[in-house]
C-alpha cells in the first residue's frame, strides 16, 4: 500500500464537478520543494455544463487552455509548468485548428505532445479534451 500524505485534491471554483469518482486534479509531493500535478481531461464547457463554442475548434481549444490554466493556478503553477498534454480530438481536421492553439499558448520548452483521433467524446459537441502533467514549485 502506497503513502499518499500530502496528495491534495484540485477543484477550481467555478469549474464543471466531475460527473464520475475521479477528480479534476491531483497534486502529489515530489520533495524538493517541488509537485506533480496530474490534470483530467478538460472540455470546453461552463460551470453548469454548457458547451463552449460548439462547432468552433479554436473557440474550444481556448477554452480548454484557459480552464488548463486555471487548474495550474489553483495548484501553485501555470501552463508554462506542464510536461506533458494529452489532446484528444473527435475530428482529425481540427487538427491544424487546434495546433495553432497549442502553439499559441505553450512557451518553450515545449511539454511532450500526444494528439489522437477519437471516436466520440463524452458529449458529442465536444471536438477536443485536453488533460496535462505538470510539476509545480510547492506553495508555501
Amino acid at each position: 500500500m502506497s503513502d499518499t500524505s500530502g496528495t491534495q485534491v484540485i477543484q477550481p471554483p467555478g469549474h464543471t464537478l466531475p460527473i464520475g469518482k475521479y477528480s479534476p486534479a491531483v497534486s502529489v509531493p515530489l520533495g524538493n520543494g517541488r509537485r506533480m500535478v496530474f490534470v483530467s481531461g478538460q472540455v470546453s464547457s461552463d460551470a453548469e455544463g454548457t458547451v463552449i463554442g460548439p462547432g468552433d475548434a479554436t473557440v474550444q481549444t481556448e477554452t480548454v487552455f484557459r480552464l488548463l490554466s486555471e487548474v495550474l493556478k489553483k495548484a501553485g503553477g501555470e501552463l508554462a509548468d506542464l510536461v506533458s498534454v494529452v489532446i484528444y480530438l473527435s475530428d482529425m481536421a481540427d487538427f491544424a485548428a487546434v495546433s495553432a492553439v497549442r502553439n499559441r499558448v505553450l512557451s518553450d520548452p515545449a511539454p511532450s505532445s500526444t494528439l489522437v483521433e477519437v471516436s466520440r467524446l463524452a458529449i458529442a459537441e465536444h471536438l477536443v479534451e485536453i488533460s496535462g502533467v505538470a510539476v509545480v514549485e510547492e506553495r508555501r
